[in-house]
């Protein structure tokens, strides 16, 4: 369960590092994923790892949910508003602290990996506001595409 400035939310009990990556071909287009559980459209990410870098964890995210490879080439923004939280069968409840990454295209094809991911695309921005995605994704990608050269720290 997903909690998103819900006065109902429980408290979280623990803090998770996550990355997603704005990635942009060279049309313009916006690789996203659409969930599996949700149906929302998102930004290709996930959580990192033990033992892995962030930069590591980026690119493997990407790779297994969209079957693109990548480049890192910058900061879009650093996410860790205590209002966001997701509760867990085990009774977890998390605060993501999540880093956004301006990334490339290097190599690969759309391949959903049709667990996590139903669908992969590369989505002109002007279409954005059409498809369903979480208010926190929409967001950060806002800010990615508003403020490409200035970092979003909050």
């Amino acid at each position: 369960m997903e909690y998103y400035h819900d006065p109902a939310a429980p408290a979280a009990n623990s803090v998770v590092a996550v990355v997603f990556a704005v990635v942009r071909d060279a049309q313009g287009g916006v690789l996203l994923a659409q969930r599996a559980d949700t149906r929302n459209w998102e930004l290709p990410g996930g959580r990192v790892e033990p033992g892995e870098s962030a930069t590591d964890a980026l690119r493997r995210e990407v790779r297994e949910e969209t079957g693109i490879e990548i480049a890192p080439a910058g900061l879009a923004g650093v996410y860790t508003d205590p209002g966001h939280v997701m509760t867990y069968p085990s009774g977890e409840t998390r605060q993501p602290f999540a880093v956004c990454v301006h990334a490339h295209p290097t190599g690969g094809h759309l391949q959903p990996d049709k667990r996590e991911v139903l669908a992969v695309a590369w989505v002109q921005p002007t279409r954005l506001e059409k498809l369903p995605m979480h208010p926190s994704v929409r967001l950060r990608l806002q800010h990615a595409l508003d403020r490409p050269d200035r970092p979003y720290l909050g």
